[in-house]
């Protein structure tokens, strides 16, 4: 994509592997998703490092529930993912949200300069990424839950409420 597309690609991403994989490489390797209305899952089934073929084929899954829980789970990773070359493409394994703001440029008036604030990002020890096994992550209260900044303020939850001068309202 374009260079924000990009951009935010780097820093808003729910990403059981990130990796150069290549789909194409076989007819048995698919990207398949399903959408019940309570969990959506999306599978990568038997794909391939692109011109690392040799190395195996990787399936591996995520699974995002209604309640905002989120599991990755690995069936098959044949190869250690320290081992993957991040030279092609970023390898990455975690959680990142991000947003964008258009402000004015101060050298040319008719144009926006794009600024990326990258607020979250949860990332995984990948040497612990192994063939038959998972990582659960479950959601912490937030101030969403309240209908007013002053009810989150004021609630009782276990995170310190703040000031967002970006946002220009409490996070």
């Amino acid at each position: 994509g374009d260079v924000i597309h990009r951009m935010l690609t780097a820093t808003q991403y729910v990403a059981p592997l990130m990796a150069n994989f290549n789909p194409s490489y076989s007819r048995n390797s698919t990207v398949q998703y399903l959408d019940n209305g309570t969990v959506f899952v999306v599978q990568w089934d038997k794909v391939y490092l692109q011109g690392k073929e040799e190395m195996g084929s990787f399936t591996f899954q995520a699974a995002l529930h209604s309640t905002g829980r989120i599991v990755f789970g690995y069936k098959e990773i044949p190869v250690p993912v320290l081992q993957i070359s991040a030279t092609q493409h970023p390898v990455k394994a975690g959680l990142s949200d991000a947003f964008m703001i258009l402000n004015p440029s101060p050298d040319v008036p008719e144009s926006r300069r794009r600024t990326i604030y990258e607020y979250h990002r949860v990332e995984l020890d990948t040497s612990k990424i192994t063939s038959m096994s998972a990582v659960e992550f479950t959601p912490l209260p937030t101030c969403l839950q309240h209908q007013s900044c002053e009810m989150c303020v004021s609630s009782e939850l276990t995170f310190n409420c703040s000031w967002c001068h970006v946002l220009q309202r409490y996070r």
